[in-house]
């Protein structure tokens, strides 16, 4: 499957849910040392993320987003066994609140 280079949060949500069902490691990668409240991340630390499965999605984020897409050619050459995505607009676009709800059967 080929993946574009930014998700937003609705869509890396989205994704996670539905390619996790399938197996696939989706994986939130901290590159600032601040942590997303409510969210699950992993602080970017290459000899530990390598350890993943094959195939894994890592999705970078900083504050803008605007430096993890920049480093996403490094990241890719990095990890060429992972797909590597970046997060749009970063930590500070992300709604702390924010969740999928699923349809109801009404």
């Amino acid at each position: 499957m080929k993946y574009p280079d930014e998700w937003t949060q609705k869509e890396f949500l989205e994704h996670k849910r539905d390619l996790e069902k399938e197996g696939v490691e989706v994986v939130l990668i901290d590159t600032i040392l601040s942590p997303i409240e409510k969210a699950e991340t992993v602080v970017y630390n290459p000899y530990e993320l390598k350890n993943y499965p094959d195939g894994s999605l890592f999705v970078f984020y900083c504050d803008s987003g605007k430096a993890t897409k920049n480093r996403l050619q490094e990241y890719r050459e990095k990890f060429p066994t992972m797909h590597c995505i970046s997060l749009k607009g970063g930590r500070g676009y992300w709604r702390v609140n924010m969740q999928l709800l699923e349809p109801s059967d009404d």
